[in-house]
This record gives C-alpha cells, sequence and structure tokens, in this order.
C-alpha cells in the first residue's frame, strides 16, 4: 500500500472486528465516473440546499429590516457568530464526518462508516450544547466587543438567546446531513432543506409581527423561525438514516475515543479555518463601528452578507468534492483526487466571480433590498465596489479547503486563512489610519481575499497533500 493510501485509510475510523465488503454502486461512480458531468451532477442539489439555508437569513434580514436600522445593526452583529455555527457544523465538522465515512467507504470498510455516523450525533450535541452555554452567558461582552451599544446591542442579544437556545439543533442538522452526503448522495439532504426554507417564508414573518389575534415576538420571533427549522430538518435527517434508506446507518455501540479523535482531529482544523474567517468579518465589523458608527455598521454588514452568501454556494460545490477526493484518497486514486479539487476550485471560481462582478455593478439594488439610509447605502456600496470584483478568489480558494478536507490535509488552508486575517486586520486598521477612509478598509479586505486564494492555489497545486500526514 502507498504511503498516501496509508494516511487516509488512518485518517478514518477503524474498529476491531471490521471487515471489507464489496464497494457499492455509488461509491464506484465516485471512483470512476467522469469528473466534470460527476462534480455538476452532485453540486446542483447541494447549491439548491445551500443557497436554501442562506435564503432562511436572507428571509428574517428582510422582515427584521422592517423593524429600523437599530434592529437591522443588532442582527448584523449576531449573523458572524450564527454563520460560525453553520460553517463549523457543516463545512467544519460536518466536513470531516463526510471525509471520514467517504474514505471508509473507499476502502470497503462499511461497518467503520457505521460506527461514525452514530459517533458523530454525540459529537454534534456536544458542541451545540457548549456554543448555547457560551452564548447565553457571555453574548452581552461578545457583542459588545464588536461595537454593539444601545438599542442594536439589546436587539442582538434578544436574537442571539433565541438562536444559541436552540443550537443544538443546527448542529445535529448539519451533522446527519453530512452523514448523508458522505455517501455521495445530496439530493436528500438539498429536499429537506429547500422544504425547510419554502416553510420558513410564511412562517418568519407571522412569527415576527402576528396575525390577527396572533401577536408576534418581534425580533425573536426571527430566531424562533430558524430553530424551528434545524428541529424540523434534525427529525427528517434521522429518520432517513434510521429507516435504512441511507447507505450508512447508525452503528450504535459501545463509544470509542479513537472515532472521535479522528472526527474532532480534522473537524477542529477545518472549524479553525471557519472561525477566521467570521474573526475577519468581525475585525473589519468592529473597524467600521469605531470609525462611522451605526448606519455604516448596518451597510457593510449588509454587503458582507453577500459574502456570507458566497460561503453556502461555495459550499454546494465544496461539500461533493469532500466526498469525490476522500473516497478517491481512499483508493489510493492520488492523481485523480488533485483533479477533483482543482476542477471545482474553476467552477467555484466562475460562480463567485460572477456574482461579485455584478454585485459590483450593481450594488445599490442589493443593499437597497436591506436599508434606505444613506449612510448604511453609502458603506455597502464601497464595500461591494471594492471587495466584489476579487469574489472569485475567495470562492476558489474555499473549494480547495474542502477538498483538503477529503484529502485530510488542512495546513495550508489554515495558513493561508490565517495570512488572509492579519491583511484584513492589520492593513485595514493601518489604512482607516493612514486614510480616515472606509475605502481603505474595503481595499485591505480585497487584497487579504486575493491572497487567500492565490497561494493556497499555488501550494496545493505544488503537492503538499502528499508531502505531509493527514491531519
Amino acid at each position: 500500500m502507498s504511503a498516501v493510501t496509508t494516511e487516509a485509510v488512518e485518517a478514518a475510523p477503524t474498529s476491531d472486528d471490521a471487515s471489507e465488503t464489496p464497494i457499492n454502486p455509488r461509491t464506484r461512480q465516485l471512483l470512476q465516473d467522469p469528473i466534470l458531468p460527476m462534480l455538476i451532477r452532485l453540486a446542483w442539489p447541494n447549491i439548491l440546499i445551500m443557497l436554501a439555508q442562506a435564503s432562511t437569513g436572507l428571509i428574517e434580514t428582510w422582515w427584521i429590516s422592517h423593524m429600523g436600522t437599530a434592529a437591522l445593526a443588532g442582527m448584523a452583529l449576531v449573523f458572524p457568530a450564527v454563520m460560525l455555527m453553520q460553517m463549523m457544523s457543516a463545512g467544519g465538522f460536518g466536513g470531516a464526518i463526510s471525509s471520514g465515512i467517504a474514505r471508509a467507504l473507499g476502502s470497503g470498510r462499511r461497518d467503520d462508516a457505521d460506527l461514525l455516523a452514530w459517533h458523530a450525533v454525540v459529537v454534534n450535541v456536544a458542541i451545540g450544547l457548549l456554543f448555547s452555554a457560551v452564548m447565553l452567558a457571555y453574548g452581552r461582552p461578545i457583542y459588545g466587543a464588536l461595537g454593539g451599544e444601545g438599542p442594536e446591542l439589546e436587539a442582538a442579544l434578544v436574537y442571539s438567546n433565541v438562536v444559541f437556545g436552540g443550537m443544538v439543533f443546527v448542529w445535529l442538522m448539519n451533522g446527519l446531513a453530512s452523514v448523508v452526503r458522505g455517501t455521495g448522495n445530496m439530493l436528500f439532504p438539498a429536499l429537506v432543506t429547500c422544504g425547510g426554507a419554502a416553510l420558513l417564508v410564511p412562517v418568519s414573518p407571522l412569527l415576527i409581527f402576528g396575525f390577527g389575534p396572533f401577536e408576534g415576538f418581534g425580533i425573536a420571533g426571527g430566531g424562533l423561525a430558524m430553530v424551528l427549522y434545524s428541529f424540523g430538518g434534525t427529525a427528517v435527517l434521522a429518520w432517513y438514516i434510521v429507516s435504512g434508506r441511507n447507505l450508512v446507518r447508525f452503528g450504535v455501540g459501545p463509544l470509542r475515543w479513537a472515532v472521535f479523535r479522528n472526527i474532532l482531529r480534522l473537524g477542529a482544523a477545518a472549524s479553525i479555518n471557519s472561525i477566521l474567517t467570521n474573526v475577519t468579518i468581525g475585525v473589519a465589523t468592529a473597524l467600521v463601528a469605531t470609525k462611522a458608527g451605526v448606519s455604516a455598521v448596518a451597510g457593510f454588514g449588509t454587503g458582507a452578507r453577500l459574502e456570507y452568501l458566497l460561503i453556502p454556494v461555495i459550499f454546494g460545490i465544496g461539500a461533493p468534492m469532500v466526498a469525490l477526493v476522500g473516497t478517491n484518497m481512499g483508493a489510493g486514486q492520488k492523481d485523480r483526487a488533485m483533479r477533483i479539487a482543482f476542477t471545482g476550485a474553476a467552477i467555484a471560481f466562475v460562480v463567485t466571480e460572477t456574482i461579485g462582478l455584478v454585485a459590483a455593478i450593481f450594488p445599490v439594488a442589493w443593499i437597497s433590498l436591506f436599508s434606505e439610509e444613506l449612510g448604511a447605502i453609502d458603506a455597502g456600496v464601497a464595500y461591494l465596489q471594492i471587495v466584489g470584483p476579487v469574489y472569485g478568489f475567495f470562492g476558489a480558494g474555499l473549494a480547495l479547503l474542502f477538498a483538503s478536507q477529503g484529502a485530510g490535509q488542512l495546513f495550508w488552508p489554515l495558513a493561508c486563512n490565517f495570512l488572509r486575517l492579519v491583511i484584513a486586520a492589520v492593513g485595514g486598521w493601518l489604512a482607516l489610519e493612514l486614510t480616515g477612509s472606509l475605502n481603505g478598509l474595503f481595499f485591505a479586505l480585497a487584497a487579504a481575499l486575493v491572497a487567500y486564494g492565490l497561494i493556497l492555489s499555488l501550494a496545493i497545486r505544488s503537492g503538499v497533500w502528499f508531502r505531509g500526514k493527514a491531519a
């Protein structure tokens, strides 16, 4: 067995009594079908699922924007934390779950995949409850450190307490969806998410504003709608796995630290990338708050929300890449794994660059959906015109992060994302000090995205996946 194959197998869970089973036809497709058509076939339902999931936040934002600037700014303070949970549960630990299951199936170890699925439930429940406790206890100082004060801080706390009160369901829903996606099945999680998003269209305004004799909950209603959406998705996905309709089932049995270690090691490394991405936006939000006030924060937050919207789009491409790269690495097909990685990165670049260019050409159309205040529109338009044209580098870099997760190699994505944070934070602060203009901060954010995507692409192309031990 080659060194690459050994590393890939070591990164997947093992069990003492696991026996090799014949390769499932779905797994064989991941190993043999033409890359581009297969990637598109797997990605489109996943892009749909991620757009639907992102739309839940947009639906809430649009309705809450009718409550005034303070409510919109309060939601902007909470949004990085909520997106961090989505990115960690779906892309970080979720990717680790999908990667481990894909590599186990790729090497014919079905029992190990079942065992990993059960351990994934325990991990997601524990982490979801942990973050709930932290944000419920320390939400005020955290949002205050991001520049929140007065009415916007109080609005942020109301929304945050409801959302994080039910955060365990966000983690469970994304964890179970990752179990299904690890088998190469992207369609069913897409159907679950899209169905939930469709229900949110009438439910969200009902909970926020009420109807007839039913009294709404205000900004808390938006948070309650998100919790109910996650709870429903969790129930449906759990039924799908338990019923035996999924290729991988829950291998219920004694919990094993070796399996937890494999999930936590790869999931933690990927989640640090998610944390760095959200810290970058959080630092930029704080810099905007100190320089230009609440209206600019609302405008920047609305503009940055489009950047956040790219993450689910790229995840739609990246989640199949985790399964594809992981399965092929598990089978020792490293050249095919590399081709999958850069095919997916090229698709992500084209999609996100197109979105960025459209946003840069028509920025007012996006910002005015959420605010008509002049200060908010000015800040949001400036951000989109400067940062939007380089969104493609962000898309390519994030797609390669997912591919690296499938390969079990996350050092370089982590290093490049840290470099992005340094350029954005230090460069943005210096630009504000020297120019006194938000445009300087936005140019620093744009430079950070270019460095992130370009350096990571060059590193992976040089073969760094095969020169170190799997994460």
